[in-house]
């Protein structure tokens, strides 16, 4: 799952102990794992390897310009949803003939920029945006490359707000429009039919919604082949990680449970998918994110007090919702560890950050192993969605995050100086 591991009472990170990183860099502290990183690509790109395909990392997961070189080292795709995500993508090494373009809200200027790095295509989601496309495009005197995402209908029984396949989502063009919608951009001048794209929703951990929605997309696919030169189908992202249990100690014999046997591997979304996907005789492109990235990342944090109130043991810690959101915005579960193991008595535990606001937790009453003030904690599987949703609120600045592979560690990005903060803000004149 990932190279997080206890080594005697320590946790390590591959071959460095965490501690020695929170007390060199400061806390709170995003730390990754280079070779989980990497591994998690390489399982996904080989269970793929039965069909031409391309794996495009979703840089939203996780934007970090390190973790891009990384993958981009490895012949990584990117699937991007931004104009500036294209430029952190080029500013990466990565390139952008291997980029897909995502969204719902395409301003002109990042259509003119991608058009002008020649990214491999635009994933268009309303008839707006390929009206849009084209027009830029003609004033450019380029040929748009383009997809549409198609809604399939299907529910992915994920959380409500990762949910992207159903026609109550703001995403992509209904299943029955499409052939419609094919039909008016061919007669687009400045538009090229490349392509078809889905995409169901995120953290999804079994294969059968994947399954079900290949299968409805598929005899649309072969009726728009028949019609126009496409030259690939994208089935999106959305492969989901184990968060709980999340360190190996407890993970090894979970794997060996009934419930383990069912969680989604890259060999099990393979071999539903790639019988599928063969006969099309075109290019399979995949988005995926968490599942390259999520349990490759911690974020660390220190202890600053432990308040009893009679009812409720609460550790209070300096990493806040700032620094990770996922707990109060999807009550999202994070498993969380000492950075020294203690196999003392569990206390019911409230971790709750510094932030002036009730939804700022990362757990409540979780048994949790005895701490006190100076401690240090992890919570784990943070690689996605972590840093990448992170905020100045409460002026706090965004934590560092430190890359690791093997023996070595190095900051792949600096702790944020607070005046930074406030560094493009002006006292207009009026008030001076």
């Amino acid at each position: 799952m990932h190279d997080f591991r206890y080594v005697g009472n320590r946790l390590f990170c591959e071959d460095v102990a965490v501690e020695s990183l929170a007390r060199k860099f400061g806390t709170p502290l995003y730390v990754y794992s280079q070779h989980t990183l990497t591994e998690h690509f390489q399982k996904l790109d080989a269970a793929m390897s039965p069909v031409n395909h391309l794996v495009c990392f979703s840089v939203k997961s996780n934007s970090n310009r390190s973790a891009l070189r990384a993958l981009a080292n490895l012949g990584s795709g990117f699937d991007i949803v931004s104009g500036g995500e294209l430029q952190r993508v080029i500013a990466a090494g990565g390139g952008p003939r291997r980029c897909v373009f995502a969204g719902v809200g395409k301003t002109e200027d990042e259509i003119e920029f991608a058009l002008r790095q020649g990214i491999y295509s635009f994933n268009a989601e309303s008839e707006p945006e390929l009206q849009r496309i084209n027009r830029v495009a003609a004033r450019l005197k380029k040929i748009a490359p383009i997809a549409v995402r198609v809604n399939p209908g299907v529910d992915a029984y994920t959380h409500a707000k990762i949910t992207t396949g159903t026609y109550e989502n703001k995403f992509g063009i209904q299943f029955e429009q499409v052939e419609g919608v094919y039909a008016r951009a061919s007669k687009l001048k400045n538009l090229r039919l490349r392509g078809l794209q889905m995409h169901i929703g995120s953290q999804i951990t079994e294969t059968t919604p994947f399954e079900q929605a290949a299968r409805k997309v598929l005899p649309l696919l072969k009726r728009l082949q028949e019609k126009y030169p496409l030259e690939f189908f994208s089935v999106g992202g959305g492969l989901g990680i184990v968060y709980k249990p999340a360190l190996a100690s407890g993970a090894a014999a979970w794997w060996k449970t009934s419930a383990a046997k069912n969680i989604l591997t890259p060999q099990k979304y393979a071999g539903r998918l790639v019988p599928l996907l063969q006969p099309l005789n075109l290019k399979i492109l995949l988005e995926p994110g968490r599942f390259i990235a999520g349990n490759a990342g911690i974020l660390v944090t220190r202890v600053e007090f432990v308040k009893k109130t009679g009812r409720k043991n609460f550790v209070i810690v300096d990493a806040a919702m700032n620094d990770l959101i996922r707990p109060a915005f999807y009550d999202a579960y994070h498993e969380i560890v000492p950075l020294t193991r203690n196999h003392g008595v569990r206390i019911s535990s409230d971790v709750v950050g510094p932030i002036c606001e009730s939804s700022d937790f990362f757990c409540k009453d979780r048994p949790l192993p005895k701490v006190g003030e100076g401690d240090y904690l992890a919570l784990l599987s943070a690689g996605a969605y972590g840093f990448a949703q992170a905020s100045n609120y409460n002026t706090r600045p965004r934590a560092a995050e430190i890359l690791v592979s093997g023996k070595r560690a190095a900051v792949a990005r600096e702790r944020q100086p607070v005046k930074e903060i406030w560094s493009g803000e002006k006292v207009v004149s009026w008030l001076k």
